[in-house]
Order: C-alpha cells, then sequence, then structure tokens
C-alpha cells in the first residue's frame, strides 16, 4: 500500500561501506522529508549494485573458468549456418530439386540449385565452383548421378567446402571416366526400346518413352511425362569420356543414398561407391531420381550432414 510521509516520524537506515573487501555498516536517523525518502531509495540501489560487484569479484578471483560473458555463450549456440549447394545430374535440370529445397530453406541454409551446362565436365565443375563462390563458405555439396562427378572434382582443394551428399550419384577415383567408375557402360536399350535418343549436334535425351518406367518409376505417370518434356540434353560423349582429377572425397567426410530400384547405375555400384569413400549411408527402396520421389528422407540425409560437418 503507499506511503504516507505525513505519519512517518524517523526513518533509520543503515549505510553500507565496502573498506578492504568487507562491508561496514553505519547507523543513520532521517528526518520525514521526500528528499529523504529518494535518498533512501538510491541507498539501496547503490547499496545492491556495491554488493553485486564484490559477489562477482569474488566469484572470479576464486575460479576464473566458472563465469563466461553471455556473448561467448550467444555465439556458441548461434554457430554459422551450412550453405548449401544442389547439383542435378544428366537427363536433369536444377528444378529436380524442388521438393527437396524447401526443407533445407524451412531450417535456415542457403541454397542454390546450379543449373549444369551438360557441354562437358570442364564447364560443369566451374559451373558448381562459381556457385561455391558466390554462396561462401561453409559449404556443403549434395549431387545426384552424373553430379557426383561434378562435385567430385569441384570440391578438391576448395576451403569453403566442408562436406559431400551423393544421391545415388557417380563418385570417381582419379582418372577414372563415369563409366570406368561404374565399372561398365551406361545401359543403352531398356525394355526393347533405346535408352537415348540424339539430335544433330549430338546431344541426348532419354527416350520420352521409357522415361518414367526407367528413371523416375515411382513417381506418377503425369509428373513423369512433364519431367521428360523438360529434361535438358546433354553432350554424352564428351561427358563420359571426361577424367576425373584428384577426388574431394578422400578429403572430406562423405554421406551417400542408395537407390534399391536403380535402372541407371545399379544398386550394387552405388553400394560399392559408398563403401570405398567410408560414406554415412542410408538406403531407399526409390528409382535412380529418389529426389524426387523421396524428398523428406533425402532432405534428412543432407540436414544430418550439415550437422555432421559442426561437430
Amino acid at each position: 500500500m503507499p506511503i504516507d510521509l505525513s505519519e512517518i516520524n524517523k526513518i533509520i537506515i543503515y549505510k553500507v561501506c565496502i573498506r578492504n573487501g568487507h562491508m561496514l555498516y553505519e547507523k543513520y536517523n532521517i528526518c520525514n522529508t521526500k528528499r529523504n525518502l529518494v535518498f533512501v531509495c538510491l541507498s539501496v540501489a547503490i547499496v545492491a549494485g556495491l554488493s553485486s560487484a564484490v559477489y562477482h569479484g569474488s566469484a572470479k578471483a576464486q575460479n576464473k573458468t566458472s563465469i563466461e560473458p553471455t556473448g561467448i555463450k550467444s555465439a556458441a549456440t548461434n554457430a554459422t549456418k551450412i550453405n548449401i549447394v544442389l547439383v542435378h545430374g544428366q537427363f536433369a535440370d536444377a528444378s529436380s530439386w524442388n521438393k527437396v529445397i524447401p526443407f533445407l530453406q524451412d531450417a535456415g541454409h542457403k541454397v542454390i540449385a546450379v543449373e549444369l551446362p551438360l557441354h562437358s565436365m570442364a564447364d560443369d565443375v566451374a559451373t558448381v565452383k562459381h556457385a561455391i563462390d558466390l554462396i561462401g563458405g561453409p559449404v556443403l555439396l549434395v549431387a545426384h548421378s552424373y553430379g557426383g562427378f561434378v562435385i567430385t572434382n569441384a570440391g578438391y582443394n576448395n576451403p569453403n567446402v566442408k562436406g559431400l551428399v551423393y544421391i545415388a550419384a557417380v563418385a570417381p577415383k582419379e582418372g577414372q571416366t563415369e563409366n570406368t567408375a561404374k565399372n561398365s557402360p551406361s545401359p543403352k536399350v531398356f525394355e526393347g526400346k533405346p535408352v537415348l535418343i540424339f539430335d544433330k549436334s549430338g546431344f541426348a535425351y532419354i527416350n520420352p518413352a521409357i522415361y518414367h518406367d526407367f528413371f523416375v518409376q515411382d513417381v506418377d505417370q503425369a509428373e513423369a511425362k512433364v519431367l521428360a518434356a523438360v529434361q535438358k540434353p546433354a553432350n554424352v560423349s564428351g561427358i563420359l569420356n571426361a577424367k576425373s582429377g584428384p577426388p574431394a572425397w578422400k578429403q572430406l567426410p562423405t554421406w551417400y543414398q542408395v537407390s534399391e530400384n536403380d535402372h541407371v547405375i545399379p544398386p550394387a555400384v552405388e553400394r560399392m561407391f559408398a563403401k570405398e569413400m567410408n560414406a554415412t549411408t542410408i538406403a531407399l527402396p526409390s528409382s535412380h531420381a529418389s529426389l524426387l520421389s523421396h524428398p523428406t528422407e533425402i532432405a534428412q540425409l543432407i540436414l544430418n550432414a550439415t550437422k555432421g560437418i559442426t561437430k
């Protein structure tokens, strides 16, 4: 309840002094005035501040490691987010990551889905390096299919790159081409139909007649028709004959997803890549295009990798 100053005859306070690290108390009588009441309040505040200073100073003297500035704790708990560069494979484009990207962005990561020219392996590696420079480090490189060949080279000796994720992807050793890395040539026929069709310049497309059953058999036919229509042509002869440089997977932590129902890269070959890299591995009952048919699981693998490289 409020204090009626007219009813107060005398206020007794104790002045607290700090001398040689000890608190000394001196008794004072204060007359009944508003000014003296303000003095009382100020005295109490000063005493509280001095007492706190003495306590913290004493604690530091006893144990220097027990007290940390608040700013240091905040910096530790707000660690830099990993930036993510996504790399598509042949016969696809950057939009193949559309179902995965929202999960990564909602988790607070910066994301670039690179659009590869697919004219040569050297051009594709240069394109990914440009994206790494643009988004800045630390970077996690994620690739599907042929994109694995690209990140194996783009991530090598790149200080911004901290980890690699392979999604049903090629992971060559130094000097290998895509076919020698897989220990087998890419299939030319599927269910009696040619896998690839070529334009006059020698750029290839997956035959729309088999696109669904060969490439994305676990998505619906309507989606497969759209994917077949937007697929990006690839200079297959130039890409397949390119030799890999030193592999980044020998330098960096790796993750790998095996597609158990893959018609493009045999699942046994995918497991071989994962084993050679000593990758953290998951397997999904998926077609080659697992990023389209299992986007939640693929996104979770990528997010797990971002956590793995920040430990």
